[in-house]
């Protein structure tokens, strides 16, 4: 599919850039995006969640009252579960969330990722540029002249451009990452995907191996 090539103003430069089909006009297989998500945000975790349970709470171990005569349940220890400042019964562990898949599968996911966004025409391809001083509202400007202002958006690098990166850090609303990370739960968790020009053939490259 062809894909006219805009500059940062918004307007057309009267080049045209022709998408991959391969990547970017195949069949999307949504079960496989759904796998690399889950993958992905489960590789997010840090799986460090602890509490203390009984044998781990500091303090006495002494019987706190006689066993019989009280008028209330018996107990034994001021680490009893059943009492303020006890450990917790069965409470959470350290534990690794870590998943792991088939690299065919997570490429054949971005794949399917990128051909939904170029299925409902929300890829931008827009000429290389750069900003002369890290600024937010460079980059804000940008966003106003490609009309995807109250949207959410990724920017795809070819290269690692740090004004660019630094200019829309402050914007929760926008990412930038270089071709190398493109990952499909940054593609589907946006609106638009702008891709820079040298971009383009980076990321056909990297998913037709």
């Amino acid at each position: 599919m062809e894909v006219a090539v805009l500059n940062i103003q918004g307007k057309e430069t009267g080049r045209k850039i022709t998408l991959s089909d391969d990547v970017f006009g195949i069949e999307p297989n949504n079960h496989v995006i759904y796998l690399d998500v889950k993958q992905y945000l489960a590789n997010q975790r840090q799986g460090t969640h602890k509490s203390k349970e009984r044998n781990e709470v500091a303090g006495s171990t002494r019987k706190i009252k006689k066993q019989k005569g009280t008028g209330t349940a018996r107990a034994g220890s001021v680490k009893s579960p059943v009492f303020v400042g006890g450990g917790r019964i069965f409470g959470p562990r350290p534990k690794d969330y870590t998943q792991k898949l088939n690299k065919k599968v997570k490429r054949l996911a971005r794949k399917s990722a990128l051909s939904l966004k170029a299925k409902e025409n929300s890829i931008i391809v827009v000429e290389d540029f750069n900003f002369e001083t890290p600024k937010t509202k460079d980059f804000v400007n940008v966003l106003n002249s490609l009309g995807i202002q109250n949207k959410k958006s990724l920017f795809v690098l070819a290269d690692i451009n740090k004004n660019v990166y630094l200019s829309s850090r402050n914007l929760t609303s926008s990412n930038v990452v270089t071709f190398s990370e493109l990952n499909t739960y940054a593609i589907v968790n946006v609106s638009n995907v702008v891709i820079l020009e040298s971009a383009v053939g980076a990321i056909e490259s990297i998913l037709t191996k």
